[in-house]
């Protein structure tokens, strides 16, 4: 079931989650942290099956090892942004950067490294799902009209980006990094402010994940490091919208 019915007929959700992970022990433990915490779960072991079941069951939030059989990680994730814009933690054994780089590079939205508490884990998934996806004043400043930087059009409650009037393929996570930027148009965010206004304050993890995304953000807006046009950097302060000449 995906709801529960209270007394007032209102519908509470049940999040559903899809834990893939070769190893089949740590599967199970991961899934029955995630069940007694109130997730409707399934399990995939290999990557085929995965993406059938991404499909099957429209998850909220999907655990994805790196290393898996046959199709791995990466192409799960890539192929999964195709049809779902559900949240996406890599699990990684490698400590390597270049893994957490190239994860998060196909749309995932964070990364765990083996070993992990999965008690942190249910946390920080939970943390995720309580993203508000509009404020109250994002919604009521933009209700009429979309923030404008440059030919950038930048539409909050319909969670939208455009780019010269073409819709810019952006994740979750990367719409809600460029969106708390445009909500303050004259502040510098640093890392720390841009983690609690997306991340939530209960987030724990590599504040850098914040520079992985503005990466990304970047490259599909056509900006870079040197011409920097929507997302600037301010040396040693974070980040803030605005357009460079």
């Amino acid at each position: 079931m995906n709801t529960a019915q209270s007394g007032d007929s209102r519908a509470a959700v049940v999040p559903r989650a899809l834990v893939v992970e070769d190893e089949a022990a740590l599967a199970m433990l991961v899934a029955g942290y995630l069940d007694k915490d109130g997730f409707e779960v399934e399990v995939a072991h290999d990557g085929e099956s995965a993406l059938a079941k991404a499909r099957e069951l429209d998850p909220d939030v999907v655990v994805l090892d790196l290393g898996l059989p046959g199709i791995d990680g990466i192409e799960v994730c890539r192929q999964l942004r195709t049809f779902s814009d559900c949240y996406v933690v890599m699990l990684t054994a490698r400590v390597e950067e270049v893994d957490k780089l190239v994860g998060l590079s196909v749309g995932a939205d964070d990364y765990v490294t083996k070993p992990f508490s999965p008690r942190e884990l249910v946390a920080r998934l939970r943390a995720m799902l309580r993203r508000p996806r509009v404020s109250a004043r994002q919604a009521e400043a933009q209700s009429s009209e979309a923030i404008r930087v440059g030919d950038l059009e930048i539409d909050v409650p319909a969670h939208e980006a455009r780019l010269g009037g073409e819709v810019v393929p952006l994740t979750r996570t990367e719409f809600d990094v460029l969106a708390a930027l445009a909500e303050r148009p004259t502040m510098v965010m640093t890392r720390a402010m841009l983690l609690e206004a997306v991340w939530g304050g209960g987030w724990v993890g590599d504040e850098h994940l914040v520079d992985v995304h503005v990466r990304h953000l970047r490259l599909k807006l056509g900006d870079s490091a040197e011409q920097q046009r929507y997302v600037r950097t301010v040396r040693g302060v974070g980040y803030r919208i605005g357009t460079g000449e």
